[in-house]
């Protein structure tokens, strides 16, 4: 596995909260270490859309220190709350960086299908890793638009996730962030190269 997904250095690029819950008719969140928080669903952060005046059950996000947070909107109004342990502290958790992918390995120029053989090694990492659940970021190099890169970015991101819960990964989030965080220079092909990645963060 180390030739095509490599340890990286270790991340503090968290999920952003949601701020939603709906207030009416909802029960309060569950203790930590209930059936209810096993159960709840993982809430995105990104390219989230609700639809005005349906309910919600409550879900979790995962704010950018990496506590847990109970959300719900219904379009209207929301609410969110720190999931709390039964003794009164914030359930937290640790976020790194646990793999890089470099994109050109895996995606064909200005596409987002991964090709067979790349899902089956993501299958492999995914199946061997051990975390709670994962955190997947695109990244581009700086040679589109801005608004371009960002849709790329999301879109490889998300067939990243899209392989991970095929062998049944809990995705807490997907994010695109373009070219908004280079780890090279943009300037020459081997700079970019490397800005052109897919980083999955482990929260344990």
């Amino acid at each position: 596995m180390a030739n095509f997904i490599t340890q990286a250095f270790r991340g503090a690029v968290g999920a952003a909260a949601l701020a939603a819950l709906a207030a009416t008719g909802v029960t309060a969140p569950a203790a930590a270490g209930s059936d209810k928080v096993a159960n709840a669903p993982i809430i995105s952060t990104q390219n989230t859309r609700t639809i005005r005046g349906e309910r919600y059950v409550p879900g979790v996000s995962i704010s950018p220190d990496g506590c847990e947070i109970w959300v719900m909107d219904d379009g209207v109004e929301g609410y969110a709350v720190s999931r709390m342990t039964p003794d009164g502290r914030p359930v937290c958790r640790d976020i790194n960086v646990c793999g890089t992918l470099n994109t050109d390995q895996y995606f064909a120029t200005d596409k987002y299908n991964i090709h067979p053989k790349g899902q089956a090694r993501l299958r492999e990492f995914f199946d061997s890793a051990s975390a709670f659940g994962f955190i997947i970021v695109g990244h581009t190099d700086a040679r589109a638009s801005d608004e371009y890169n960002m849709r790329l970015s999301y879109n490889r991101a998300n067939a990243v996730a899209k392989v991970a819960r095929t062998t049944g990964a809990r995705i807490i989030d997907v994010r695109g962030y373009g070219e908004d965080f280079p780890v090279a220079t943009n300037r020459t092909a081997l700079g970019m190269s490397k800005n052109r990645r897919v980083e999955i963060l482990c929260v344990r």
